[in-house]
C-alpha cells in the first residue's frame, strides 16, 4: 500500500484561496512540492471561496472544471494543496474518476521518499499509517465477511475492522521501536551533557540552504540539492570555533507551512535535537519575499515542540542573490541578533562561527597538564577529546600536555580520574 513508484505521475494540482485568492508564492512552493516527490505537473486550478465545502471542499461548479481538465489532460492523480477530510476526499475521488491526494498525503509521499535512516524510515511509515487510519471507512466493504440473508448470519469480521487491527497492531510496534531509538538519542545527549558540550541546531523554512551551510561548518557531506526536503536524516557533526572551542551542530527537519501534525508527532526524536539545544541556528533564505512570513511558521512549529523559548541567531543566507556583504546585525543590548552570509561560496561563515562563539562564552580553559606514568587512562582521554595541543616528555617520567577544551569538560575529566 506504501510502495512509491519510480517515475513522476500525470496530476493535476487545485489550489483554493479561502475567503482570499491564492498567492503567487504559495503556488509556486505547491508545484514545488508536487515536482519534489515525481509528479508530472499537468496544469494548476485555482479558485477562491468564503469556506470549504463540507461535501466536496470545492463548489459543485468549480469541481466540473476539475472533472473535464481530468478528461481532457488524462490525468491519473489530482492533488489538493489543502487538508482534506476522509470523506471529502472519498467524494471527490467518486466525482472525478481519479485518485485524490492533499497536501498531508503529499508531504508524506515525499517524506517517505526521503528518508533514508532507519529511525527516518520508521518516523515516516507511523505518519504515514495514522493518516491512513482514518481513511479506511468504507474502503473494502465488497470484503466484507458480516452479511445478512439465511445461511449468512452469525459473528464474523468486516475487512475493515481487519485492516484497522491490523494498522493498529503495526503502529504499535512503530512506537516500541521508536522509542527504543529515542532511549538511544536520549543516552548520547545525556553524554554529551556530561563531558559539557553545547549543541547548537539548525532550524529552517525548507529549501532555504540548510545542508549547504551545515557542510560548509562542519566539512560534512550531508546531501544537499535545491528541492524541497532534500534530507530528512538527522545528523549531528562537531563544529570548530575560534580559540580553539568546540560544539556539535545538529542539522534537523525542515519545516514547511502546514507541516502536518502526523509528521510533527512522529518525528519528535528528532526534533528533540533542536529542544535541547543551547542556540538554534534559524537559517532564512534572504531572498525570499516573504521570509518574514517563513520566520514566523518556523516560530510557530517551535512552539509546538516546546523550543519556542529557545535562544535564536537567524542567519539570512543567499546574499549573493542580495548583492549584499556579509554583516552582523546586533540588538540594542549588543548581542547578535542576525548574520547575512552565503553558504554557498562560504562567504560570512567565519562571521556566523565568532558569533556563537560569542554567544556560547569563553568557557575554554587552557593549561599545562602534568601526568604520572600510571595516569595513562587520563592521557587517554585528553587526546578522545581533541584537547591536546601539544605533548611533551618530562626527564622524570611525566608527561607535560598542552590541553584547550571546554571548562566544564576540563573540569569533570580531572575530576573523574583524580587529578588536582
Amino acid at each position: 500500500m506504501f510502495d512509491r513508484p519510480r517515475s513522476g505521475e500525470r496530476a493535476l494540482l487545485v489550489r483554493i484561496g479561502i475567503a482570499g485568492a491564492p498567492q503567487p508564492e504559495e503556488l509556486t512552493e505547491f508545484e514545488s512540492l508536487a515536482r519534489s516527490a515525481g509528479a508530472e505537473v499537468l496544469g494548476l486550478i485555482t479558485g477562491t471561496r468564503r469556506s470549504p465545502d463540507p461535501r466536496l471542499f470545492v463548489g459543485s461548479g468549480k469541481a466540473e472544471e476539475i472533472r473535464e481538465q481530468v478528461r481532457a489532460l488524462k490525468a491519473d492523480l489530482v492533488v489538493f494543496d489543502h487538508a482534506l477530510s476522509p470523506s471529502q476526499e472519498r467524494n471527490l475521488e467518486a466525482f472525478l474518476q481519479c485518485r485524490v491526494l492533499d497536501r498531508t498525503g503529499l508531504i508524506l509521499d515525499i517524506f517517505a521518499q526521503r528518508a533514508r535512516s532507519f529511525e527516518g524510515q520508521l518516523q515516516v511509515e507511523l505518519a504515514q499509517l495514522k493518516h491512513l487510519a482514518t481513511r479506511l471507512v468504507r474502503g473494502w466493504t465488497h470484503l466484507e465477511r458480516q452479511k445478512g440473508g439465511i445461511g449468512l448470519r452469525g459473528p464474523g469480521e468486516t475487512q475493515l475492522e481487519t485492516d484497522r487491527r491490523l494498522l493498529g497492531k503495526r503502529i504499535k510496534t512503530l512506537n516500541a521501536r521508536l522509542e527504543r531509538v529515542l532511549t538511544q538519542r536520549e543516552t548520547t545527549r545525556r553524554e554529551r551533557k556530561r563531558t559539557a558540550v553545547p549543541t547548537v541546531a539548525l532550524v529552517v523554512y525548507t529549501n532555504a540552504g540548510k545542508s549547504t551551510l551545515f557542510n560548509r561548518l562542519t566539512g560534512a557531506q550531508a546531501y544537499a540539492a535545491d528541492q524541497l526536503f532534500a534530507t530528512l536524516d538527522p545528523t549531528v557533526r562537531r563544529l570548530d570555533l575560534p580559540e580553539a572551542r568546540r560544539a556539535l551542530l545538529a542539522d534537523t527537519v525542515g519545516f514547511v507551512r502546514d507541516l502536518p501534525h502526523e509528521l510533527v508527532a512522529a518525528f519528535r526524536s528528532t526534533l528533540q535535537e533542536a529542544r535541547e539545544s543551547a542556540l538554534l541556528l534559524h537559517v532564512v533564505d534572504a531572498a525570499d519575499p516573504q521570509r518574514r512570513e517563513r520566520i514566523d511558521q518556523v516560530n510557530g512549529v517551535l512552539e509546538d515542540i516546546g523550543a519556542g523559548g529557545l535562544p535564536q541567531i537567524e542567519v539570512f543566507n543567499k546574499v549573493d542573490e542580495l548583492d549584499e556583504a556579509p554583516r552582523v546585525e546586533r540588538d540594542e543590548a549588543g548581542r547578535v541578533r542576525r548574520v547575512w552570509l552565503s553558504a554557498q561560496s562560504g562567504a560570512g561563515c567565519e562571521l556566523l562561527l565568532s558569533a556563537v562563539g560569542e554567544f556560547l562564552g569563553p568557557e575554554v580553559v587552557h593549561r599545562h597538564v602534568v601526568l604520572r606514568p600510571e595516569e595513562g587512562r587520563a592521557r587517554a582521554r585528553f587526546f578522545a577529546a581533541g584537547a591536546v595541543l601539544a605533548e611533551r616528555g618530562l626527564p622524570n617520567g611525566d608527561t607535560d600536555l598542552e590541553v584547550c577544551m571546554p571548562r566544564g569538560a576540563f573540569e569533570h575529566l580531572c575530576r573523574t580520574e583524580g587529578l588536582s
